[in-house]
């Protein structure tokens, strides 16, 4: 059934030091819904320098009281915070699925329960952000100090926009940092909301909002020199220019970029009654149900030669019955593509896959459209046969559509798992643990997960290898690396 709630409408403000502001050139981007092609959600401004440099300073000068604030007080904040967001965590899953065409029960809400369960995480350690004691004898007393960067430029992408906020702004908060997010202009609805509900519990600058183009206000804090760090999620081209952008002023950066992550199956996942979970596991590991638009979508299929037919055929057959529809209706495991571009995008790697000599399609539902809905829609697509060195199996295609690959030595499929500049993630499929253990700890990834094929858990270490990324999210070691700074004191003593 669809939920019927009310569109977004009217002017959705940026925050900036505590007040709700348009942007100081008057200008406005106009926020269209990905599931009902020109269904306007209304507009947001089109900041540029001049209100990346209001939000910096506004942040800057906030900065000193927040640094100093007693962490029992940020976390209590952080847990005022995180009430909030859970009283609103059904409007938010609604908002996202308006917002960015994700599914709202298979999508959606996980994303709003994960935004209120990492304002919780960081609210309770943080009173860990702390340094040691060195043993340097009676008359020293050695010891560090974790302290916090300054001002955090965060800067989000459209496909899971709380989520990737959630990383962010309570880890970097309970440091003893200000922020300033960046909204992607595609899906800036949440993040304004998620602003609106979280500011009442923070002082005025400490949690900043901007939304535009990245091209404008993304660079403005890019460059800024007002900016101590850069957190940025998203691609791994624009994420090689912000590293060398920050890196010319010698800037903290993390980078959370892109994935082409190997999805490993070997002949004891499928034997008796394990064949249908694999193929489920697999299913979930692909983020079929986020249609694709996922850094950490399994989308490389490595299945053992002894057992490819059977276990290709179970999953095309569990993947042909997900119901691609509107993203507020329950019954819909699969929602809209983001925009036109991306969907043009996806639409030319499938025509490239199609044209290789011996590739075979077992399922195509990319020219799906549900029936009385006008959106961006495409079903899941499958490709056979497929040579690790195509295309369509090298690159990054942020969409619902997976590549199988046959494998007959273990050897022979790290080699390929690894014939990837990215490594952002992997899953193996495998009831023998030590083949399982060898296999993870081989490929070049910065999260392998075995014999499940899940989101991220709050608490652990996320982030990539190679060209998928630097630094890690999502956990207080992650927090600590991104987020803080160490200083060392030496006092000698009598």
């Amino acid at each position: 059934m669809t939920q019927t709630i009310e569109t977004p409408s009217g002017d959705h403000l940026m925050l900036i030091g505590g007040e709700r502001v348009a942007a100081a050139a008057g200008e406005w981007i106009d926020v269209t819904s990905p599931g009902r092609r020109g269904l306007s959600l209304g507009r947001t401004p089109r900041a540029r320098e001049e209100d990346a440099d209001r939000a910096v300073r506004a942040a800057r000068a906030a900065f000193p009281a927040w640094r100093a604030t007693h962490f029992k007080d940020r976390q209590l904040a952080l847990l005022k915070a995180a009430d909030a967001l859970e009283a609103a965590a059904e409007e938010l899953a609604q908002l996202t699925a308006i917002d960015t065409g994700n599914a709202l029960r298979p999508q959606a809400r996980p994303e709003s329960q994960t935004l209120v369960a990492l304002f919780r995480y960081f609210g309770g350690v943080a009173g860990e952000f702390k340094g040691v004691t060195l043993p340097a004898g009676d008359d020293q007393l050695q010891y560090t100090r974790r302290e916090p960067l300054g001002v955090v430029a965060g800067i989000l992408p459209w496909n899971s926009p709380l989520m990737i906020a959630a990383m962010k702004v309570p880890a970097a908060l309970a440091a003893g940092n200000t922020i300033v997010l960046k909204a992607a202009e595609d899906a800036p609805l949440t993040i304004i909301r998620m602003a609106e509900l979280v500011a009442p519990y923070l002082p005025d600058g400490v949690l900043n909002v901007l939304t535009g183009y990245g091209a404008e206000v993304g660079e403005a804090l890019v460059q800024h020199r007002g900016v101590d760090k850069v957190s940025f999620t998203g691609s791994s081209r624009v994420g090689h220019h912000v590293a060398s952008a920050a890196g010319e002023r010698l800037a903290h950066v993390s980078l959370e970029l892109g994935g082409k992550s190997p999805n490993i199956v070997f002949p004891d996942a499928v034997a008796g009654d394990r064949l249908a979970a694999t193929a489920t596991g697999v299913l979930t590991a692909m983020r079929f149900t986020r249609q694709g638009q996922s850094c950490t979508a399994g989308s490389r299929l490595f299945v053992h030669r002894d057992v490819y037919d059977a276990f290709l055929a179970e999953l095309v057959s569990q993947v042909d019955r997900l119901v691609v529809g509107d993203p507020l209706d329950e019954a819909t495991d699969m929602g809209a593509i983001i925009n036109q571009k991306q969907f043009d995008q996806i639409k030319s790697y499938i025509a490239d896959g199609r044209a290789q000599a011996g590739v075979e399609v077992p399922l195509d539902r990319s020219e799906q459209v549900p029936d009385g809905l006008d959106g961006f829609y495409q079903g899941p697509t499958i490709f056979s046969a497929v040579s690790n060195d195509w295309r369509i199996a090298q690159e990054e295609i942020f969409g619902p559509v997976l590549v199988a690959i046959p494998w007959s030595d273990r050897d022979e499929v790290v080699r390929m798992a690894n014939d990837s500049h990215y490594g952002l993630a992997a899953y193996v499929w495998s009831q023998d643990l030590t083949a399982a253990l060898d296999t993870a700890h081989r490929i070049e990834s910065g999260w392998v997960q075995v014999n499940q094929g899940g989101g991220q858990m709050v608490g652990q270490s996320y982030g990539g290898y190679k060209s998928s990324g630097i630094g890690r999210e999502f956990s207080i070691e992650g927090a600590m690396e991104s987020f803080t700074q160490i200083k060392q004191v030496n006092v000698k003593l009598g």
